[in-house]
């Protein structure tokens, strides 16, 4: 174990000091058919570090009326780290995988015992640490308009699945909105179809493991679904997702992208949402403008989840071992803001990367709810964000940021934060 924690270490070493990130793996989605900057194989990855100072306490569902209690309290952790491996076998077969390490912690699987139990929940001790392969799949490059993907892919639904490197955002952590709503990073196991077409039109289909609608929960509506918990995903009913991108105009992208999955046959138990079809539509669209000096972005997703109050009913039942909430989940669920900065640097020094930024959002898991059940505004958030990315080197950002949340309309205690953090990206051996 101290042997691989010293090759880890040594690779992030690496990473962050040698070789300049030429290309974010969001960016741009594996085209390798675009960007030759390797001939056999290269391997990266990206990573973390985030420390921050609040001014509220755990939980805002304490039954108070007054939302999260006020207590001063810091918070420092390695969100995630990352490595990262391409493979050529020849121009047209590839292979790519990410590994991810979240957290640290402890890492656990979970699985149902049918065979003397009845369908039991189990849970083993199975690792140190919490690892996840994010990205393994295999790419089939045919031709510019049409090419294939295999394996366990990102789903491009908003605007931060796909460009989810640290580098590709302002602020110490991910736009928190899209983030709370919808699963981040949203990978899945799958078959993409994807090219490019017109005057800068490129698009992606993908036929995807679907949504466990026992994990859905009503402060984060959909986000907890994602298959994973258990060694076997759930096909039952695959989830359908599209993504239409425009480029035509230098430094624009605009996109758009939707999900639609029949849920209730993916349940961990499936007994349990018989008759129920819990089909969730997530629709979304984004823009972002892009120069050496200026960065803006805006996204918008809305989400709708059908026979919501069957499946609530459903959910309740299962058992407190389970693992999941069993909480009620809403109707719909929303999310939208924006983002942007400017480079103070190119007003006295080219070289400096100095991005000071403003960021809105706007989100709600429980936006609309059906007949019987309540919305709870403590989940109703208007949050602002302001901050620096300082660029020490093209792949090396240094950020700190301060955000305040305003719950409910103002009728719960506001929460604050001040963050500082440090992250990375980049190919630190090629070939």
């Amino acid at each position: 174990m101290k042997k691989r924690t010293g090759v880890l270490i040594v690779c992030f070493l690496v990473a962050i000091g040698c070789v300049p990130a030429q290309e974010h793996r969001g960016e741009s989605t594996r085209k390798e058919s675009a960007q030759e900057e390797y001939t056999t194989f290269r391997v990266g990855g990206y990573g973390e570090m985030v420390a921050g100072f609040l001014d509220y306490d755990f939980s805002r569902m304490n039954g108070s009326n007054a939302g999260a209690a006020k207590k001063n309290r810091g918070e420092i952790s390695i969100p995630r780290f990352i490595l990262a491996f391409d493979y050529k076998f020849n121009a047209s077969w590839i292979l790519g995988a990410e590994i991810e390490f979240e957290h640290g912690g402890t890492g656990v699987a979970k699985e149902i015992e049918y065979s003397d139990e009845g369908g039991e929940y189990e849970t083993e001790i199975e690792k140190g640490g919490e690892v996840a392969l994010e990205q393994f799949h295999i790419t089939r490059l045919i031709h510019r308009s049409f090419n294939i993907r295999a394996g366990h892919i990102i789903l491009p639904v908003g605007l931060t699945n796909a460009h989810h490197e640290p580098v590709n955002y302002f602020g110490t952590k991910r736009p928190e909105g899209e983030s709370t709503i919808i699963p981040s990073t949203w990978h899945e196991n799958g078959i993409a179809f994807f090219g490019s077409f017109g005057k800068g039109f490129d698009y992606e289909v993908q036929v995807v493991a679907g949504l466990d609608p026992q994990g859905f929960r009503r402060q984060d509506w959909v986000s907890q679904g994602k298959q994973g918990s258990f060694e076997v995903n759930n096909f039952s009913s695959p989830a359908f997702v599209g993504r239409l991108n425009y480029s035509g105009v230098e430094g624009l992208r605009l996109g758009v992208s939707a999900y639609y999955n029949k849920t209730g046959k993916n349940a961990s138990k499936p007994e349990f949402t018989t008759g129920i079809s819990a089909p969730v539509t997530i629709l979304t669209a984004d823009v972002q403008y892009r120069t050496n000096n200026v960065v803006a972005r805006g996204n918008v997703i809305y989400g709708t989840l059908r026979e919501s109050i069957e499946l609530n009913k459903a959910n309740k039942r299962l058992s407190s071992s389970s693992g999941f909430s069993r909480t009620p989940v809403a109707k719909n669920a929303v999310s939208y803001g924006g983002e942007a900065g400017y480079n103070i640097g190119s007003l006295w020094n080219g070289e400096k990367r100095i991005f000071p930024f403003v960021r809105y959002e706007y989100y709600n898991p429980q936006e609309k709810t059906e007949a019987g059940m309540i919305a709870d505004k403590r989940f109703q958030t208007n949050m602002w964000t302001v901050g620096a990315n300082y660029y020490a080197l093209p792949n090396l950002v240094v950020k700190a940021d301060y955000n305040c949340r305003r719950i409910g309309k103002g009728k719960y205690n506001d929460e604050n934060e001040f963050s500082v953090g440090l992250a990375y990206t980049g190919w630190f051996l090629r070939k």
